[in-house]
């Protein structure tokens, strides 16, 4: 592995913000190789060097992998002059590593959203080839039937004439709204199109007024999660997603990998 600066490492590692293990570097706080250092820019070998923070051994991981619950509101974006994005929700320690979210939620859309620094694996997610399941749970306006069951699953075409990939639609409940009847949905999309699953919608004459991603292909909401709240990914979801690339490469370590809420 190629040299890298020793205040990247450590942010890389989750030791803190850059000014914050600047000022643990000047102060003594970290040793390279038995010696105590003093300057944050010295370059090190992830691999080769030992480096410890306040004596306990820094471990660093190139790749990080969190769950985020979006909440509406929020942007799937890396930054924004305006609005406030999935990336503002994170840590500062968290967001030194450059993760960005792995596909898009719309504004008002909430649920599952993985975010990590790993281009690869993302490629492969979001890949058409892959036709990795994503699943979410609707409330529509109007009372969906097995008519619009039959038409999801063969494709719909929507405003600008694409003709979706057949999707799965189950009908949950339908139940009486303040303005009519609502009906509480899943539906198993295997691509990915700008506003697709309330266009699908639209296309049978229906409205959706809640939406909310549960499950990316293995990867399903932890429902201990709260809007707004994250936490990197164990281990057992590593090897799932991997296994659901397949192609993606070996699996890979998050910086933590026991599920621990940021």
């Amino acid at each position: 592995m190629a040299r890298m600066r020793l205040d990247k490492l450590l942010a890389h590692a989750g030791c803190g913000t850059r000014s914050e293990i600047k000022r643990a570097v000047r102060l003594g706080r970290v040793e390279v190789n038995g010696l105590a250092v003093r300057d944050p820019g010295m370059a090190v070998d992830p691999e080769a060097d030992r480096v410890f923070w306040d004596g306990e051994p820094v471990r660093y991981r190139e790749y990080v992998y969190f769950m985020l619950n979006k909440p509406p509101g929020v942007i799937s974006a890396t930054e924004d002059p305006r609005e406030r994005t999935v990336i503002d929700l994170l840590k500062p320690e968290d967001r030194v590593r450059d993760p960005f979210p792995v596909g898009r939620l719309d504004k008002d859309t909430e649920g599952l959203l993985l975010i990590t620094n790993d281009g690869r694996l993302a490629h492969e997610l979001l890949s058409p080839r892959k036709h990795v399941d994503k699943v979410y749970e609707a409330v529509v306006a109007g009372a969906v039937d097995d008519a619009d069951v039959r038409a999801f699953a063969s494709g719909v075409t929507l405003d600008d004439g694409y003709r979706t990939m057949p999707a799965d639609l189950v009908v949950r409940d339908v139940r009486d709204g303040e303005d009519g009847p609502l009906s509480d949905v899943t539906v198993t999309l295997r691509e990915g199109k700008f506003h697709q699953v309330k266009r699908m919608f639209e296309a049978v004459g229906k409205r959706v007024v809640r939406l909310r991603r549960v499950a990316m292909g293995p990867l399903r909401l932890d429902p201990s999660l709260p809007p707004g709240d994250y936490r990197e990914l164990t281990e057992e979801e590593m090897r799932a997603l991997d296994a659901a690339v397949s192609g993606a490469g070996p699996a890979r370590e998050s910086n933590a990998g026991r599920g621990e809420k940021r």
